[in-house]
C-alpha cells in the first residue's frame, strides 16, 4: 500500500527506553515515587530533529508493554514518524534509572543503570531492515542517523547495522554515525561491526576521548587518516569546541558555548540534531555546528535528556 504522507528528510535507527528518575533527588535506596519519561541515543535526535520541524521517522524495536506505548505516544506527540516501530509481543522494551549524583564541581552527574539485557531492541535482526515500511523509511530518506550504541545492543544489532550500510551504500542516502562509544556495551562483543559502520559512514561526529579509545588516535591528521570515506568529520574536543574535517579543506574550528551545566546527559544528541537540523534547512556548515552548540547548551542546564527550550533556526 503506498504511503499517506511524503517520506521523512531523516531517519533515525536505534533503541529507546523508558526513562526512571527518583522524585526529590533522593537516592535510589529511599526512592518511592519515579518520573517517567523517554530517552535513547537516537530516539533523543529525532525528536528534537522534530521539534525543529524536520520531517523525522525513528526505526526501531519496543516490547508489547506500557513502557513501549508510553515511548511511541512520546514520539507520536512530538510528531515523529514511527510506522517503522516493530513491536515485539515477547520481548520487554528496555529501560534506564538514573541514580542522582554529584561532580566535585557541584554539578550534577547521575549514574546511570540500564536493563536493556533481552529487550526487544537488542534483538533486532537483518531482517527488520526488509520490512516494506522500514525499508522505504530507511531508503527515501535523505539522511540516515544512527550512533554507536546501536550494534553494541548485541551480536544479531550489529549484523543489522552491517546490512544498514549495505543497504544504503549504493544509494545518495548520507549516513551519520556519531560514535557515541560505551565501552561496557563491546565488553562481551567483538566491536567489528562498530568500526565496519564507522567505514561506512559519510559524516562521523565524535570526542577526542572516544577517538583515542577506538581509532587510537585524537588528533585531527590521525582521525582523519582512520576515516578515509567520510565527507565530513565533527571532532568535538567538549568545552574546546568542535573541529570540522573535510577532505580538500582546512580544518576549521567552531567555538563552544558556556554555561553553568546542571546535567550532561543527552547534550551529544541534542548538538547532533541541531546540527542535523541547520544542514536540513541549508545553513553552512559552521552555521549548524554552532546551531548544534546552540542546542547542547540548552541541554546542559536543565535535567532532562533533551532542550526544553530550541534556539532558533536562524544563523
Amino acid at each position: 500500500m503506498p504511503r499517506s504522507t511524503p517520506l521523512p528528510a531523516v531517519t533515525c535507527f536505534g533503541e529507546a527506553m523508558a526513562v526512571l528518575t527518583p522524585v526529590g533527588e533522593v537516592p535510589l535506596a529511599h526512592a518511592d515515587r519515579f518520573t517517567r519519561t523517554a530517552g535513547g541515543a537516537e530516539f533523543n535526535v529525532a525528536l528534537t530533529l522534530a521539534r525543529f520541524g524536520v520531517p523525522t521517522a525513528w526505526v526501531s524495536r519496543l516490547g508489547d508493554d506500557g513502557f513501549g506505548e508510553h515511548v511511541l505516544d512520546v514520539a507520536r506527540g512530538h510528531g515523529v514518524d514511527v510506522s517503522g516501530v516493530e513491536v515485539d509481543p515477547d520481548r520487554p522494551t528496555g529501560l534506564y534509572v538514573k541514580a542522582p549524583g554529584t561532580a566535585a564541581d557541584g554539578s550534577r552527574r547521575s549514574r546511570m543503570h540500564y536493563y536493556r539485557n533481552g529487550s526487544a531492541a537488542s534483538a533486532m535482526t537483518p531482517e527488520l531492515l526488509t520490512a516494506p515500511a522500514v525499508a522505504a523509511l530507511l531508503t527515501g530518506s535523505r539522511t540516515v542517523h544512527v550512533s554507536g550504541i546501536t550494534p553494541g545492543l548485541s551480536a544479531s544489532a550489529g549484523r543489522t547495522c552491517d546490512a544498514l550500510a549495505d543497504l544504503l551504500r549504493p544509494r545518495d542516502t548520507v549516513l551519520s554515525v556519531d560514535l557515541n562509544h560505551r565501552p561496557a556495551l563491546w565488553r562481551d562483543l567483538d566491536d567489528g561491526p562498530l568500526h565496519r559502520l564507522l567505514d561506512a559512514a559519510d559524516e562521523v561526529l565524535l570526542g577526542e576521548d572516544e577517538a583515542v579509545r577506538v581509532l587510537g588516535t585524537g588528533t585531527a591528521a590521525g582521525v582523519r587518516a582512520a576515516l578515509p570515506r567520510a565527507r565530513r568529520i565533527l571532532l568535538k574536543a567538549e568545552e574546546r569546541g568542535v573541529l570540522v574535517l573535510e577532505p580538500g579543506r582546512p580544518d576549521l574550528h567552531v567555538p563552544a558555548l558556556r554555561v553553568d551545566v546542571v546535567e550532561p546527559v543527552g547534550a551529544g544528541d541534542a548538538f547532533a540534531a541541531g546540527y542535523l537540523a541547520g544542514r536540513h534547512t541549508g545553513l553552512p556548515v559552521p552555521d549548524a555546528v554552532l546551531l548544534g552548540h546552540r542546542c547542547a547548551a540548552a541541554t546542559l542546564v536543565v535535567r532532562g535528556d533533551q532542550p526544553e527550550h530550541l534556539p532558533e533556526l536562524v544563523a
